[in-house]
């Protein structure tokens, strides 16, 4: 069997039919055990995803518990706001005190409203 050259291959695909080239990826799919169809790496991703958990998550506090005022200190701390602004949220629990967060730091946040005397919830 004579060889042929890049040059030969190429000008055949250039005149063959698409139902000569589907026979012709058939047929190197048959004799090699290979195939044609592009790999799926997308699938895995997700999953990956739902493995470590949420990436962002809200701190919403539930209750002020019997020390108001330091809860109050905590959240102004926390958030930046005024005084009466701050009184505002704690008095209209459940509140979201921050959201769009990290994990470890909803975490801090919790640690230092519970111990305020807050009771918290992370979502």
């Amino acid at each position: 069997m004579a060889k042929l050259t890049y040059e030969e291959i190429l000008a055949y695909l250039d005149e063959a039919t698409i139902l000569e080239l589907n026979g012709l990826v058939k047929a190197i799919e048959e004799k090699y055990g290979v195939s044609a169809a592009a790999p799926v790496a997308v699938a895995a991703a997700p999953a990956e995803a739902e493995e470590q958990g949420p990436t962002s998550v809200t701190v919403t506090m539930t209750a002020f518990g019997e020390t108001k005022v330091k809860v109050i200190k905590v959240v102004r701390e926390l958030t930046g706001l005024g005084l009466v602004d701050a009184k505002k949220l704690v008095d209209n629990v459940p509140a979201e005190i921050k959201k769009d967060i990290t994990p470890e730091e909803a975490e801090q946040i919790k640690a230092q409203l519970v111990e305020a005397g807050a009771t918290v919830e992370i979502k």
